[in-house]
């Protein structure tokens, strides 16, 4: 008996001692890969021409306290990164876009277009000829050397730029360290813009880009944004993004979020919205490409009576991986919040869905819902999915709720016995399923370019 206790023991030893050997190997590779990441995002930023010193200093540290998310992070433990671990990516430069790039950057005609590649604005591809009062719409690059760049947006931009909560985020804090420009969109008081500002962002060469969104809503201004991010097939790359979006009070902003990338990009984006009292967003986002997507949306309501409209689509096949993160905070009397993320996956295809409402003690009288339904069509596929309430505020009308589903057989019937074929039937339901979603879009042309999308999609 002694000697059976002793064979063993020394081999339980082996095998701790290796266990943690090789958790030091992977967290001494990650943390080198990070200090790769931001070597490479400092030497973008000192080619950049934009200075902001003080401000990616600050992020500098940041990235500098910060480990490389792995499983035993709670935000990470159903997105594994460990092949982006395996690509040496070198830091995105100035190139021009390939006709495959061109051809898919512009998801739809518009008056003001900003287009960038691998994070670099292209001037050649963007349009900024039509100039409406009160309102800019520009890189920040082309704005630094503009004598008519005004005082007041400069100051707006001084203030706004890489200050919304959230922002220390590893992530979040290597794009403030390496951005190359800014997309700069400002609507200034009581200003209206009827047609949608896009902003596209096409990619190429196997790189790691930081793309940088700034949207700010002066006092009861409205305006539409498009955002889309595309790419070709060719090479592995990581485009790393950051929104930021500011609602002065009353401004209303419709952003529309399009991620329809190449099958081997790693696409990691963050959205920050603030919102003063009276303002209402909305999001409607879809993400249909990428080999592995992260979108973390996080929205502070800064004021009372303010409103707030998620809505999201994961459209999934082969080994993709659709990541959606929310944070939704209320912290202000009569808030009031919708969101909706469906997610379609089919192969062998992974969707995560982590939502969190936080609901604090001055929060009085809010009304917020959230819901996530999940579509499987493969055996093989995964879903997993959080959504979470925590409620401080003790008068307020919160639910939420998550389902994972199949086609219903008997809704399959049910169009079968108008005399529809069950393979027909079952496309039927998965388009009603997406199109809930795409019908949000209120660009009209963008709707039906991605109905379409679908309606091929489903046949």
């Amino acid at each position: 008996m002694d000697a059976t206790v002793g064979s063993v023991e020394p081999l339980t030893n082996n095998l701790a001692e290796e266990k943690l050997a090789s958790g030091s190997t992977a967290a001494a590779r990650r943390e080198a890969y990070l200090k790769h990441l931001t070597g490479q995002a400092k030497a973008a930023a000192d080619e950049s021409g934009l200075g902001l010193k003080p401000l990616r200093e600050r992020a500098l540290g940041l990235v500098s306290d910060r480990t490389f998310p792995h499983g035993k992070d709670e935000e990470w433990r159903f997105t594994d990164l460990t092949d982006l671990l395996a690509l040496p990516l070198e830091r995105a430069k100035p190139t021009k876009a390939s006709s495959s790039v061109v051809q898919n950057a512009v998801p739809l005609a518009s008056e003001h277009f900003l287009v960038t590649v691998n994070g670099y604005y292209d001037a050649e591809l963007s349009a900024t000829e039509k100039q409406l009062e009160g309102v800019v719409i520009a890189p920040l690059s082309v704005l630094l050397g503009n004598p008519a760049y005004s005082q007041k947006v400069g100051a707006a931009i001084a203030s706004k730029l890489a200050q919304v909560q959230g922002g220390s985020e590893v992530f979040t804090a290597l794009n403030t360290v390496g951005f190359a420009d800014v997309m700069v969109v400002w609507v200034g008081a009581e200003t209206a813009v009827d047609a949608p500002i896009c902003i596209a962002h096409g990619s190429q060469d196997g790189a790691i880009a930081h793309l940088r969104t700034l949207v700010m809503a002066e006092r009861h201004a409205e305006l539409t944004l498009v955002e889309s991010f595309w790419g070709d097939d060719e090479q592995p790359r990581c485009n790393n993004s950051v929104t930021e979006i500011w609602l002065e009070e009353g401004a209303r902003v419709n952003h529309i979020r399009l991620q329809d990338e190449g099958d081997q990009t790693f696409h990691i984006a963050k959205t920050a919205v603030s919102q003063s009292a009276n303002s209402r967003y909305q999001c409607t986002a879809l993400d249909l490409g990428g080999q592995l997507s992260r979108h973390h949306l996080e929205v502070y309501q800064a004021g009372p009576q303010t409103d707030t409209h998620l809505y999201g689509l994961s459209a999934l096949s082969n080994q993709q991986l659709a990541d959606t993160h929310s944070l939704l905070t209320l912290t202000y009397p009569h808030g009031s919040a919708t969101q909706i993320q469906k997610n379609v996956v089919d192969d062998r295809a992974h969707a995560v869905f982590n939502g969190r409402v936080y609901v604090a003690r001055n929060a009085q009288l809010t009304n917020a819902s959230q819901l996530n339904r999940n579509l499987l069509l493969s055996s093989k596929a995964r879903i997993d999915t959080k959504p979470e309430l925590d409620i401080v505020a003790d008068d307020v009308k919160c639910a939420h709720g998550a389902t994972v589903s199949q086609l219903q057989a008997d809704e399959v019937f049910y169009l079968q016995s108008r005399g529809i074929s069950a393979a027909q039937a079952q496309r039927l339901l998965l388009y009603g399923f997406a199109m809930e979603i795409v019908e949000k879009i209120s660009v009209a042309p963008l709707r039906e370019k991605l109905g379409d999308r679908i309606s091929a999609w489903t046949r």
